[in-house]
């Protein structure tokens, strides 16, 4: 044919083999478009006659002709949607608005396919019914404060709903929460106060820890002082003990000196002119002296009578002295 079409010669259509290779080229495009291959993360969901037939996974996969076609092409991997800002009334009658993002999974191709007409939509309007009963159970500040709480609600509510649909609602996000602008106009207020009421607070607490560690030095210095004149005080006292108690030892010690002074001189005087007292002493003493002899023969003299007073004073005289 190639070689009619070169030499410019019109084709002989009563050429059986040229008939034959127009057969065999169309067979050839008609098996090949029966062939499909199917790539990663998706599935094609077959039907035959208008009924469902199966579910292709990833690989290659021959359809009859005619008879089935490919109703859906299903994309299995993780999709988000970001729907627009619904609005929505708190527990306290305060309209703002609210978007939300989605994340989500298509796990079953034919409940996907004939579980709900147009998934996306439904998804977009249980979404936003089920933020619109979460938010109206809440404040306005509950619901600024409480974003993981509204987002593990809504992704347990939207998964249940949805699982009858072969998707699976793997996370929720609020993506913006807009209050009207005189409700944020009181919010910066209030925060702005509220930074102001902080830095006097810090003010304050700054100003108490000091005049307290101004006190504590104080407190400290008058402590140290007293322990000082204290120890001070000791010393002195002790310094004035010591010196009383040298000043009584030496005059102690002066009149121990005179009256040994005043026990020479009486015993010097004694010797030289011997008193009575004394000459009596020492006849006792010589009458001791003969009566430790070997004589038989003792004459007692007269004045024996007078020995137990002379006992006396010597005994009177001896205390004396040692005063």
């Amino acid at each position: 044919m190639l070689h009619f079409l070169e030499t410019g010669n019109s084709i002989d259509w009563s050429n059986p083999a040229i008939w034959l290779v127009i057969v065999v080229i169309i067979l050839i495009i008609f098996f090949a478009s029966c062939l499909k291959v199917v790539p990663q993360a998706e599935a094609y969901i077959i039907e035959r006659f208008g009924a469902y037939q199966q579910t292709w996974s990833v690989g290659l996969h021959l359809k009859w002709p005619f008879i089935e076609r490919i109703a859906l092409r299903v994309l299995l991997k993780e999709q988000v949607v970001d729907f627009p800002p619904q609005p929505v009334i708190t527990k306290d009658n305060v309209t703002m608005q609210i978007d939300t993002v989605v994340y989500f999974q298509i796990t079953d191709p034919k409940l996907f396919a004939y579980g709900v007409q147009n998934p996306m939509m439904a998804i977009e309007n249980l979404t936003a019914t089920t933020l619109r009963n979460i938010i109206g159970d809440l404040e306005l500040d509950a619901t600024l404060t409480s974003r993981e709480i509204i987002n593990g609600k809504m992704r347990v509510s939207l998964d249940e709903a949805t699982d009858p649909w072969g998707i699976k609602v793997n996370r929720v996000e609020l993506k913006n929460i807009m209050p009207p602008n005189a409700i944020r106009d009181a919010m910066e207020k209030q925060m702005k106060a509220e930074r102001e009421r902080r830095e006097t607070i810090l003010i304050a607490e700054g100003e108490k820890k000091s005049t307290i560690l101004v006190a504590e030095g104080k407190k400290q210095s008058a402590i140290l002082e007293a322990e000082a004149e204290k120890e001070a005080a000791i010393l002195r006292a002790e310094a004035k003990k010591e010196a009383t108690i040298r000043e009584a030892e030496g005059q102690a010690e002066a009149i121990l000196r005179v009256q040994k002074a005043n026990a020479d001189g009486l015993r010097f005087l004694n010797e030289a002119s011997p008193s009575d007292s004394v000459l009596r002493l020492k006849s006792l003493e010589a009458f001791a002296k003969a009566a430790d002899g070997k004589s038989t023969k003792i004459i007692i003299p007269s004045e024996i009578q007078g020995i137990a007073g002379l006992a006396s004073g010597v005994v009177e005289a001896a205390k004396k002295t040692e005063e």
